[in-house]
């Protein structure tokens, strides 16, 4: 079974996020004074054939934790949908 598979990668909350302090200035800059604490993270996405929703999910969570996130300073989630 093919399964669009999506992570979505953030900086940990507990540590500073400059590109996101950058990307808040900005916006304040250009007028949006009402936009806060702004965080910038990544999304990976791709399409996996296994043999189920299960599988899918354990292979990008092995992935992430292999080479999409760096876990020291990362989180990520994991996101899996079936396509028919």
């Amino acid at each position: 079974m093919k399964y669009s598979v999506e992570i979505l990668v953030m900086p940990r909350k507990e540590l500073l996020d400059p590109q996101g302090k950058a990307v808040t200035n900005g916006l304040h800059n250009i007028g949006f004074k009402s936009i806060d604490d702004v965080r910038v993270g990544k999304c990976i996405t791709y399409i996996t054939e296994t043999n189920s929703e299960a599988e899918a999910i354990e292979e990008a969570n092995n992935a992430s934790k292999k080479l999409l996130a760096n876990l020291v300073m990362e989180s990520y989630q994991v996101k899996v949908s079936k396509i028919d």
